[in-house]
């Protein structure tokens, strides 16, 4: 029986092992699933096979760019315990993989843990990982930019929360970058799961006005007044949850799209937002 993509990623779901090891032993073993786990364990890449069933909400969220802001690279390692989260081998490893990320920008997992580093395969030193803190040690998720604008990366402290966002211009100045670095942290701050008001799917807004409009209802208004409360909820919905909309944190009397002018004329053109990634440390999925 073939080792699908399935089969392979449900090893190491079960296992915490890598792609490539999750793989290997599922071809070994015929794609049997307990001589798979069986078939780790005894390499010692599965001592994690007894850790299938525990959490790992710990760990640290890595992010980087090349000095010229035109690739970026994040990264969500996943570990059990703020122990292990904090401890020098784990974000040395964690570093490494950011940094392959960056350089490399590997399709998939299997490619990424097959890089070599210092002479060791990634996968190796994963494995390395896995057997020194009996821990269920997971790379969660990772995305590599690249652009012809500019790309920041800001890192709250304790590696918990990182933001990558990809403007249309590079700065010409240490208080341009000033700038950008505030709206990164806006981002961090204030959650947007969008840039604009055009991005935020049909679907999305008809549930949103359904929801208002019945609430309204609830509350006592006629139809059609519901209808119009309904919609300056909508309105509502944009400034909470779009970027260019939000109230800037810095300074309440501006919007983000305030600072994008003010930023753009310091620059000497128009420098606008085009995407960003916000990961935060345990949550289900990236928002944007």
């Amino acid at each position: 029986m073939a080792a699908t993509l399935e089969l392979v990623k449900d090893l190491r779901d079960k296992t915490g092992a890598g792609m490539a090891d999750c793989k290997k032993a599922l071809d070994e073993s015929n794609g049997d699933m307990e001589g798979a786990i069986e078939f780790l364990r005894k390499r010692g890449a599965a001592s994690v096979a007894k850790r299938a069933d525990r959490s790992s909400n710990e760990g640290v969220i890595f992010a980087k760019t090349t000095t010229d802001g035109k690739a970026a690279a994040i990264v969500e390692i996943n570990c059990e315990t703020d122990f292990v989260a904090r401890n020098d081998e784990f974000v040395d490893f964690a570093s490494n993989v950011v940094n392959v990320i960056l350089t490399k920008n590997p399709s998939n997992e299997e490619s990424l843990l097959s890089e070599d580093i210092g002479g060791k395969k990634l996968g190796d030193l994963f494995n390395e990982m896995l057997a020194k803190f009996s821990e269920r040690i997971l790379i969660k998720r990772h995305e590599h930019i690249q652009t012809t604008g500019f790309v920041l990366d800001y890192i709250h402290t304790g590696n918990k929360l990182g933001v990558l966002i990809e403007f249309t211009a590079a700065p010409v100045n240490d208080g341009v970058r000033s700038q950008m670095r505030d709206i990164a942290m806006q981002i961090a701050a204030m959650s947007p799961s969008y840039v604009r008001r055009e991005e935020v799917s049909g679907a999305t807004l008809d549930k949103e006005k359904e929801i208002y409009t019945q609430q309204a209802i609830e509350q006592g208004k006629e139809p059609e007044i519901a209808e119009k409360v309904a919609q300056g909820r909508v309105e509502k919905y944009y400034q909470e949850f779009c970027l260019l909309e939000q109230t800037f944190v810095k300074d309440s009397g501006k919007t983000v799209t305030d600072v994008l002018k003010e930023l753009s004329a310091a620059n000497g053109g128009t420098v606008d937002v085009v995407k960003f990634r916000r990961y935060f440390l345990g949550e289900e999925a990236s928002k944007n």
